[in-house]
């Protein structure tokens, strides 16, 4: 392993990044997400990566300059384009547009069309609650994920996030896939060369698996069984149909059997307490802090608790990342 400051971390993220080509501003808003994975204890988010990020540019399926457009698409809703480009720049381009409908009308709505997503939804989510707004967030993947009682890919990892705001205290943030665990975990895995745990997912022929590189191959599973399975589909529709995007089996077809970052859409909604609740609103939102000391007063722990943990023990001692992956990403320093 080796240790790196928040600094060198952020730093190496953007020489590679800028040296490949990207834009500056692709730049600055993709080494700040994978830096926040890394800071926060989410190695599957973190610099590991960028590797995807350069795999993409070489296979042309980012646009490394791309320029987000951003439409008033109804009085609650907003649309981006992000043209090709990684969804950070799009969300960042949107946010102002979101947050002011969601003021306006209490509830609004941003879909971010024809992007490049690899990111934690959490740092989106993290940036809406700051703004005192709760928050959903959903987007599809690539097909890797078989629905309950199936055998073959038709779902991607299909995310969730929530977010709800909190005076004096971290936000309450969950952001999950509904996979029974994220492909970038797996991924690690398989560069660690650690099995599996029995019920992560299947190889190619339908039968279960802990090897790594043969659930890469085959599927991975939903959580809770059809439980997830129905909730990896919600997404599917409200981010994929609904905004005129791609769903994860159409995304894993314009990759073309590559190993490129997963392109379609993505939709996230922000609801103003203030809108809802009026003058009620510290009232009623105070009332909720009594659900999460009913969490904790019995010793569980809330969603996001260790990333936020983690994140104060990153600003003091720094991160630490294997070797072999340090290696693959300086590799990729054009000099």
């Amino acid at each position: 392993m080796i240790r790196l400051t928040l600094e060198q971390a952020h730093q190496l993220a953007q020489d590679i990044l800028r040296s490949n080509g990207f834009s500056e501003p692709h730049v600055q808003a993709v080494s700040a997400t994978v830096l926040a994975g890394e800071r926060d204890g989410c190695a599957s988010h973190g610099l590991y990566r960028v590797l995807g990020c350069v795999r993409s540019l070489k296979a042309g399926k980012v646009v490394a300059d791309a320029q987000p457009e951003v439409f008033d698409q109804a009085p609650a809703i907003v649309r981006v384009d992000a043209r090709g480009g990684f969804s950070q720049l799009a969300f960042q381009a949107g946010l102002p547009v979101l947050l002011g409908k969601a003021r306006e009308a209490g509830i609004a709505a941003m879909a971010i069309n024809h992007c490049v997503h690899f990111s934690a939804l959490w740092v989106e989510i993290e940036a809406l609650t700051d703004a005192g707004l709760v928050a959903l967030a959903f987007t599809p993947s690539h097909a890797w994920v078989a629905p309950a009682g199936g055998s073959k890919p038709v779902f991607g990892t299909n995310p969730i996030a929530f977010g709800w705001p909190r005076a004096g205290h971290n936000p309450f943030i969950f952001d999950f896939a509904t996979s029974v665990i994220a492909r970038g975990d797996i991924e690690l895995h398989r560069r660690a060369g650690k099995p599996l745990p029995e019920g992560w997912g299947i190889d190619a022929q339908g039968q279960p698996s802990t090897d790594a590189a043969a659930v890469l191959q085959g599927a991975m599973h939903t959580f809770g069984g059809h439980k997830g399975s129905a909730l990896a589909a919600m997404v599917e529709l409200i981010a994929g149909p609904l905004i005129g995007d791609l769903t994860s089996a159409e995304s894993k077809a314009y990759d073309g059997g590559g190993d490129s970052s997963p392109y379609h859409g993505e939709l996230i909604i922000a609801l103003d307490p203030q809108r809802f609740l009026g003058a009620a609103a510290d009232e009623h939102l105070a009332r909720a802090e009594t659900l999460f000391e009913s969490i904790q007063g019995q010793g569980a722990r809330l969603p996001s608790q260790r990333r936020y943990e983690a994140r104060k023990r990153s600003a003091e001692e720094g991160v630490q990342i294997p070797q072999a992956l340090y290696d693959d990403l300086n590799a990729l320093i054009v000099r």
